[in-house]
């Protein structure tokens, strides 16, 4: 990024956080006439909470929402020909954003929509093979819980394998996805307490009352 485009670097990390901090489960709830996600099932914003209203659409439409505003922080900072640095630092607010939101006293949801729109944005490439991932481990396990769990760990280990045979790498940006990895861990760890005793619902179950 250039002298002058460097003073933007506030605005991109601002820009990035408060985009991320939209929560399209509560917005597209809204527009459907949905309860409010985050009063049933998980209690969690997110298109698989979203889900649990039988509603294939407005959980469509949320996880598209979800990943579309990680994946557009991320391009209009390359756009801007950022620095790696910055375009690392905008991944991770985005994401960020999505797990405390400001408009949602800073409780807002687990970010996997979100994460991956932002991998989508930094390598198309390696966005599919974490798809991938999720998609496999969901076919045979049919946890979606364990799915984002395993698809995140594979994230960053793929992006480290795939330099210079899939893709060119950078440090900062590698550390992004690690550090946003590390996070999807933390928010998922009650998931993962769940998967250990064998109480966590499986994909497709019913909405709880």
């Amino acid at each position: 990024m250039s002298t002058t485009s460097s003073l933007a670097l506030p605005a991109l990390v601002i820009m990035a956080y408060l985009m991320g901090s939209i929560s399209f489960a509560i917005v597209i709830s809204r527009l459907f006439g949905l309860q409010d996600p985050r009063k049933f099932g998980s209690g969690n914003p997110g298109a698989t909470n979203v889900l649990r209203t039988g509603n294939k659409t407005a959980a469509a439409l949320t996880l598209l929402g979800d990943a579309a505003k990680g994946w557009l922080a991320v391009w209009i900072a390359m756009r801007m020909e950022a620095d790696q640095a910055t375009i690392a630092l905008v991944a991770f607010a985005v994401f960020i954003g999505h797990l405390y939101p400001v408009f949602l006293k800073f409780k807002g949801g687990k970010g996997v929509a979100t994460a991956l729109g932002v991998l989508f944005a930094i390598q198309p490439w390696l966005a599919l093979a974490t798809i991938a991932t999720w998609i496999l481990i969901a076919v045979f396990f049919k946890y979606s819980s364990l799915a984002a769990i395993v698809a995140a760990i594979f994230a960053p280990l793929y992006y480290v394998f795939g330099s210079g045979v899939a893709w060119k790498t950078s440090a900062p940006i590698g550390v992004a996805i690690a550090t946003i990895t590390l996070f999807l861990l933390y928010r998922h760890r009650a998931n993962i307490s769940r998967l250990i005793k064998g109480t966590e619902p499986k994909i497709g179950a019913g909405k709880k009352a």
